[in-house]
């Protein structure tokens, strides 16, 4: 459903239609260049696990370290400026956010540095080392992006997660890039001559919230991270893709029927009070003629208020004449009210902007299964449709993900994957997507 201009609503009727989400849609119209789609309750309530989405069973104890010495976890690769896996001198690159083995799994994000990793046939890989000279990279800490080719340079996009040198950890998030030089040789791949980094983009305030916005009113989170890189086949414009939350306060955002879905469903369902604080969106943001230092911030592609809080990693792949927008979410991520696994989610659309509607019926493109809901995460769909994705928490039992830092090192340090899992083959026709097979963890290229 696209967001649109609304009549305004006294406030005895909004808070009514909070308390029991029995409203009637009003005759409304799209703004001019907002094509802003809205994932609804009633869209997300349709999730359910079944023989097309459901992953096989991953025993994360039996996983060979892809990078001994070192957990890794979000993982992309090096594209050319049109989205494809590049090939440079015949070496393929992946990268990966990388914190030490001997580091408590709760602590990685805290000093997640980028590392990169480069193979010849897609399958075995050789460690790099770090992407960037140590120290020059900004923020206290990086976060997951992408990275692209062009005319023998890299630009590399990545969130930058802090300020460097602060003496507390902090979570303000910027999006972040810097340009360098490849070389490749028969040895391998390295990356020189980096030049400054900067700072692309921050939350406006409006269509993206700020960290202030999200520090007023208890619950909630807050996001602008996960840059990815797009070039529209159908224009040729270039843009960036990345992770937010919509703008303005907790007190700023009002229930609209928009989010909840149909009438029918409307007068069905009731919206708990709790559901405000979920306000997840994914960005976009032009890069105007290909220059990095024009970047127009455009409103969402699509938003999850009253449904979810957390749409990480969001990325777009052509098949068809069609745009799949795939995303990640968390279990504990989901609006009260609704519920839904550690998933893949994805949403198809005939243009880039505006259309999309979730594939699958709900948006549940892939999860774990239930024996072993936390076995892997931060999947991400390549062009060829292989998925990657990194084994996170198995064989739980029934702890929660959130119970897991109030156990023993040794209990976490064995039940934590911090290695690549397994790749999996997904198969796509119009609006429907099926889990095919599984390959060997680090398989881009079949």
């Amino acid at each position: 459903m696209i967001r649109k201009n609304m009549k305004t609503w006294s406030a005895l009727t909004l808070v009514a239609s909070i308390a029991t989400s029995s409203f009637t849609v009003l005759p409304v119209q799209a703004q001019d260049g907002d094509q802003t789609v809205h994932w609804t309750r009633e869209q997300a309530s349709k999730i359910e696990l079944n023989q097309d989405n459901t992953l096989p069973y991953t025993d994360i104890s039996k996983l060979e370290k892809f990078a001994p010495g070192y957990h890794v976890w979000d993982t992309w690769a090096l594209t050319d400026r049109d989205g494809n896996i590049a090939s440079i001198k015949g070496w393929k690159v992946i990268f990966a956010l990388s914190a030490p083995a001997d580091v408590l799994p709760g602590k990685v994000h805290d000093i997640a540095t980028i590392r990169y990793f480069y193979s010849k046939n897609g399958k075995d890989w050789t460690l790099g080392g770090e992407l960037f000279p140590t120290g020059s990279a900004l923020g206290s800490r990086q976060w997951a992006g992408s990275a692209m080719t062009d005319d023998g340079k890299i630009h590399a996009f990545y969130t930058a997660t802090g300020h460097k040198g602060e003496e507390r950890l902090t979570y303000e998030q910027r999006l972040a890039m810097a340009t360098g030089e490849i070389v490749a040789d028969n040895k391998g791949v390295r990356f020189e001559n980096w030049g400054d980094h900067r700072i692309l983009l921050e939350p406006d305030g409006n269509y993206y919230q700020t960290k202030e916005q999200a520090q007023q009113g208890e619950g909630g989170g807050y996001a602008f991270r996960d840059p990815m890189w797009f070039k529209d086949p159908q224009s040729g414009k270039e843009y960036l893709l990345f992770e937010g939350n919509s703008g303005g306060t907790v007190t700023d955002r009002k229930l609209q029927p928009e989010y909840v879905g149909s009438p029918e469903y409307a007068g069905q369902h009731n919206v708990p009070a709790g559901a405000v604080h979920a306000n997840g969106n994914i960005g976009i943001a032009e890069v105007e003629g290909g220059d990095f230092s024009k970047i127009k911030l455009l409103p969402p592609l699509l938003e999850a208020n009253y449904v979810n809080e957390e749409l990480e990693r969001p990325h777009i792949v052509v098949k068809d004449k069609k745009y799949y927008l795939f995303t990640d979410s968390h279990i504990n991520k989901y609006a009260e009210g609704l519920s839904g696994p550690e998933g893949l989610y994805g949403f198809v659309s005939d243009s880039l902007i505006g259309g999309y509607q979730p594939l699958n019926g709900s948006g549940l493109v892939l999860a774990n299964p239930p024996q072993n809901p936390y076995q892997a995460y931060s999947w991400l769909v390549l062009p060829n449709l292989n998925v990657v994705g990194f084994a996170h928490f198995g064989d739980l039992g029934n702890l929660s993900i959130g119970d897991v830092g109030n156990q023993t090192p040794e209990y976490q340090f064995s039940h934590f994957g911090g290695t690549l899992a397994p790749t999996v083959k997904l198969s796509i026709k119009g609006d429907r997507t099926k889990v095919e097979n599984e390959l060997n963890p680090g398989t881009i290229k079949q």
